[in-house]
């Protein structure tokens, strides 16, 4: 009974302390899911506001191109009237009513033709001589034009273009230029043209759910055309209250007496009008950006709740399976994470020595006279048939051949430098440039290199390469790896009753395959496995290093290819594959690059 008390006073502590424990994990869970929906609110507003500005942007130069194509239509309406002839005679005789009446009739059909809404031949005193809408009760025909702004500025400054609204209130624009004859000032050409048609299709698009809202501002700051029309005679600051401004130099902002929620903000873009001094702007609604960023901010919480809810599923499973286990033969378990990790240790040891080993067999790779007293050793055997033949042809005093033998051994000599050359490279692995290589030139320079052994051991080497097949390679190193399975292929053919090397090649899927088969006694099961450790040779002593088939291997990865034993029915097969070349080469040099 006496540790009753401090037993009761452990067990309530510890509930208190895992009461903590789980109000702490719930606090932790909300406070991951306020974030997650937070980052990934900000994650779709940055991505969202991206877009919509890119799309501005591209409405913004589409409306303008139209708005600067309509004004363009004016450009070259007034040089038509100035060489007209009724209207040269109308200026030069302006009392003429019959002129008068010859020139309206003339303006109608201009008009007409052209599609502007009225045209206008004034004097320099500001009198209208002929007008387009001469047969209308309301013309101005015999008026005095001088309080249209568009007439002082013409008459004053030879051409101008303004803005003025219509009888009706329709947006036009003015365009007037000074007909001169002689340096001498005879009147003014007025045109006028409605961009009435331009705006109705702004006010139309405006009516769509999240429509663009274009509208344009005089030199004053004035708005004169607008997809909304209550918009018209204000200014801008009048319209819209600046929010902020976003890095790519678009404004965010909310229009004049809306409420102050964020699925009424807009994004302004704004550009000048060259023509007349106009600013197009283009308010793109951000209603849909706000609902994105809900829908991602909602997404990004329930994502996190799941994880999190998840997350603590799965603890608890560990922590119920934890105490099972922990309540299960205490002193087995223990014996059994001690062997474990004894086991453990030994294998790390294992695997330590082995690698220690390995290092120390990969290091020797460097060692330059490895790679030349394997790599060269054929080389030479050809070199000292070359010679014996060239001491026999000069006995014979035939010095022709005797120098075709010398020209032989100064190519072979220059292979040797090259393949010394490669060895340095393979084991500093440096890159290596590659180029198109014919392949049967390949396995010519190849056959000759070993064609002593051949003639010597009589082995009937067959080749089966397509002349016209080009591969991407360096010449001198595929040359090499052809060398080192011919060679192979000779010493497996030694005792051999049938002696038969075959050399073959067929394209399949973009690569070339190659294939060097002999009829030998095949591999050993057991040296298959191990055919590309450093080292590993099944020759006599002193005839090789095991070193031959690695550094092929290693030639044929770098061009992206693989070495590999292929299955075979009689003797033994290796094969690799490189890429073909996209042009064929005109002329076969695979060695002499």
């Amino acid at each position: 009974m006496p540790h009753a008390v401090p037993a009761r006073t452990a067990s309530s502590r510890r509930r208190r302390w895992r009461a903590l424990a789980y109000w702490g994990i719930a606090l932790s869970l909300l406070c991951g899911i306020a974030l997650a929906a937070f980052a990934a609110r900000e994650w779709s507003l940055r991505q969202a506001f991206d877009r919509l500005d890119d799309t501005a942007l591209r409405q913004l130069e589409l409306y303008a191109s139209v708005l600067e194509h309509e004004l363009a239509k004016q450009d070259d309406l007034p040089g038509l009237l100035d060489v007209d002839g009724d209207i040269e005679a109308l200026l030069l005789q302006p009392a003429s009513r019959s002129l008068g009446m010859a020139a309206s009739r003339r303006l109608t059909r201009f008009t007409v033709r052209s599609g502007m809404v009225s045209t206008e031949v004034v004097d320099m005193a500001g009198h209208i001589l002929a007008a387009s809408d001469w047969y209308e009760p309301a013309t101005r025909l015999g008026a005095t034009a001088l309080a249209s702004p568009c007439v002082r500025d013409t008459l004053s400054g030879g051409e101008t273009r303004h803005f003025a609204a219509g009888i009706t209130g329709a947006p036009e624009v003015c365009l007037g230029r000074v007909v001169e004859r002689a340096g001498r000032k005879l009147g003014a050409v007025l045109i006028r043209m409605s961009l009435a048609p331009t705006e109705a299709t702004w006010v139309d698009a405006a009516f769509r759910d999240d429509s663009e809202r274009p509208f344009v501002t005089d030199e004053h700051d004035q708005i004169i055309l607008s997809a909304a029309p209550p918009w018209k005679g204000r200014t801008l600051a009048q319209v819209t209250q600046l929010e902020r401004r976003l890095p790519h130099g678009a404004l965010l902002v909310r229009l004049s007496g809306a409420p102050s929620h964020t699925a009424d903000l807009f994004l302004l873009h704004q550009r000048p009008l060259t023509r007349l001094g106009w600013r197009l702007h283009v308010l793109a609604s951000t209603r849909q950006v706000w609902r994105d960023a809900r829908t991602a901010a909602w997404g990004g919480g329930a994502a996190a709740a799941s994880v999190g809810l998840l997350l603590v599923v799965v603890a608890q499973r560990r922590r119920v399976l934890a105490q099972k286990l922990a309540a299960r033969e205490a002193l087995q378990r223990a014996n059994d994470q001690l062997e474990q990790k004894v086991r453990q240790r030994t294998a790390e040891l294992e695997r330590t020595q082995q690698d220690l080993v390995q290092a120390g067999k990969l290091a020797l790779l460097g060692q330059l006279s490895a790679g030349i007293s394997h790599e060269l050793g054929q080389p030479l055997t050809a070199l000292r048939g070359l010679a014996g033949n060239a001491r026999v042809l000069l006995e014979r005093h035939r010095h022709g051949d005797v120098a075709v033998n010398l020209e032989d051994i100064t190519q072979l000599v220059e292979r040797m430098g090259r393949i010394t050359a490669q060895l340095k490279a393979f084991v500093r692995k440096s890159p290596t440039p590659f180029g198109p290589v014919v392949l049967a030139r390949a396995v010519e320079n190849a056959r000759q290199l070993v064609a002593a052994r051949l003639a010597e051991e009589q082995v009937a080497l067959l080749d089966l390469v397509p002349a016209d097949l080009s591969v991407v390679c360096d010449g001198a190193r595929l040359e090499q790896v052809l060398v080192n399975l011919l060679v192979n292929a000779l010493d497996a053919l030694r005792g051999a009753p049938v002696r038969r090397i075959t050399v073959s090649a067929h394209a399949v899927d973009g690569r070339a395959v190659v294939q060097v088969a002999d009829s030998g006694p095949g591999l050993d099961p057991r040296v298959r496995e191990r055919l590309f450790e450093p080292f590993l040779t099944t020759k006599p002593a002193g005839e090789g290093i095991g070193l031959g088939l690695v550094i092929s291997q290693h030639i044929v990865h770098e061009v992206g290819g693989a070495l590999r034993a292929a299955h075979s029915e009689v003797g033994a097969t290796f094969e690799f594959d490189l890429p073909l070349a996209e042009e064929p080469v005109k002329e076969p040099t695979c060695s002499t690059d």
